[in-house]
């Protein structure tokens, strides 16, 4: 039997309306630390059901990681159609005990892609200063950090969309939908 811990059944896609209640449970599901990471600081059950109701309105997209059809991890893209140019920020989390087998990193990749393809030229990330995945990732996709007391903004400035990038989103939405039919 394999471990629950491999990322050999995960799904990336984009999510939608009927997605509000996994977003939420998910959210429910993350620990004190990871909690504290993703929203930048303490945020209780309340404050998480007021978020998860504007999470997917007009200027933002979020992106879910399924493993077995359970939401374990999400990137938000949010501000991305609020001005020109857009300047969106993006958000990430990933259950504490899922982190470390790549999820993060296929999120974070597939919200490049789908940034890039937007025409997005400058993408805003602030996480804690001890969020050292955030930074890992940020560091990967070569952001440049600017560091306050508590906080690490980062900006990333994706290329314009190319062919590959344009791969990357059409994949994901494929294998979503197909992996969605025979389950």
């Amino acid at each position: 039997m394999s471990d629950r811990r491999t990322s050999q059944d995960l799904v990336v896609r984009r999510l939608g309306f009927g997605d509000q209640d996994k977003i939420c449970d998910h959210f429910l599901r993350l620990d004190v630390q990871t909690r504290r990471a993703r929203f930048c600081g303490a945020v209780d059950d309340n404050g998480v059901l007021s978020y998860v109701q504007n999470i997917l309105r007009y200027n933002s997209i979020a992106c879910g990681a399924f493993v077995w059809g359970q939401l374990r991890g999400l990137v938000e893209l949010r501000g991305l159609f609020h001005s020109w140019p857009s300047k969106p920020e993006v958000a990430l989390s990933v259950e504490a005990e899922w982190q470390g087998i790549g999820i993060g990193d296929a999120l974070f990749r597939q919200m490049y892609a789908m940034a890039q393809n937007r025409g997005v030229r400058t993408i805003q990330m602030m996480c804690l200063k001890e969020n050292r995945h955030m930074r890992y990732l940020a560091a990967k996709h070569n952001a440049r950090f600017v560091a306050d007391a508590d906080v690490v903004e980062s900006v990333l400035h994706p290329n314009w969309p190319t062919p590959t990038s344009i791969a990357i989103e059409i994949f994901a939405e494929i294998r979503a939908h197909s992996h969605l039919l025979f389950i």
